[in-house]
């Protein structure tokens, strides 16, 4: 996105990224501003973990904390704040992953054909949490441009719209603990013409299970990456040995140490 930008001149020497976030673009953004020498503010939502924000700070960013549970029309909304700043502030650039399409390209042209390479173009069905849908959407074409049998299947938290939407249902959404998945309103990266089916999966199961992937696997990662190996392993269930069932885990378990792998934090929210 900050390349793109860079070659239509939208984004120059000096300038500042403004982006809201749930943390991963945020980080990838805030690591390339430094390396280039952009100003950095973002805004998050104030259920995002506190390793987050600091991480962002770490990297020399502004974060402005936003309320979670509002309308995404509310002007408090962590989108309309990252607009307002955009606006207010002189020679910025806001990369807007919601509506921009060198998201979903970005993982069409490099973690698809990674994950195609990686698995000899035996993957039978690729498994994928839904927030910006540029994961998803982009990873998912790339598959089944390959191979039009390629199953894609998103995971979505219980609250979210995605789910609804894809089956049908009237659910409305409400609030959840999972980060980094999941929205209000349904982003312009967003293909659902990719998507095969959509699990919805509980905070309770995705947090547990991102615990049982640190103590049983080894692996150390968020409650996004608890959620896809939940639903990953629902799917592989009803599948053959020989069938091949493509997972993505988001980001780092050190990023929730005091939530998700805080015994304390767990029980308080009743998922212990």
């Amino acid at each position: 996105m900050i390349e793109e930008a860079e070659k239509k001149g939208l984004l120059k020497p000096g300038g500042t990224i403004i982006e809201p976030t749930s943390g991963n673009t945020g980080t990838g953004l805030a690591m390339a501003a430094s390396v280039k020498g952009y100003k950095m503010i973002f805004t998050m939502p104030d259920k995002m973990s506190e390793e987050k924000r600091s991480l962002l700070r770490a990297y020399g960013a502004r974060v402005v904390v936003t309320p979670t549970n509002i309308s995404p029309t509310s002007p408090e909304h962590y989108i309309k704040v990252a607009e307002r700043l955009a606006k207010e502030t002189p020679n910025s650039f806001m990369p807007n992953q919601y509506v921009n399409m060198a998201n979903p390209m970005a993982h069409y042209q490099t973690t698809g054909p990674e994950i195609w390479r990686q698995t000899g173009g035996k993957i039978d069905v690729f498994v994928c949490g839904m927030g910006t849908g540029g994961t998803i959407s982009g990873i998912g074409r790339f598959l089944k441009e390959k191979k039009k049998m390629i199953k894609v299947v998103g995971v979505d938290p219980e609250g979210s719209i995605f789910y609804s939407r894809y089956h049908g249902t009237t659910e409305r959404p409400h609030q959840y603990q999972v980060e980094g998945i999941g929205e209000d309103f349904m982003p312009k990266t967003m293909d659902m013409k990719v998507v095969d089916d959509v699990i919805a999966v509980s905070d309770r199961d995705a947090f547990n299970f991102a615990r049982r992937l640190a103590r049983e696997e080894g692996i150390l990662v968020g409650g996004s990456g608890g959620a896809a190996v939940f639903a990953a392993l629902r799917i592989a269930e009803a599948m053959s040995k020989e069938q091949m069932v493509v997972t993505l885990l988001p980001d780092s378990g050190r990023n929730y140490l005091s939530k998700i792998f805080s015994d304390q934090w767990m029980k308080e929210q009743g998922f212990l």
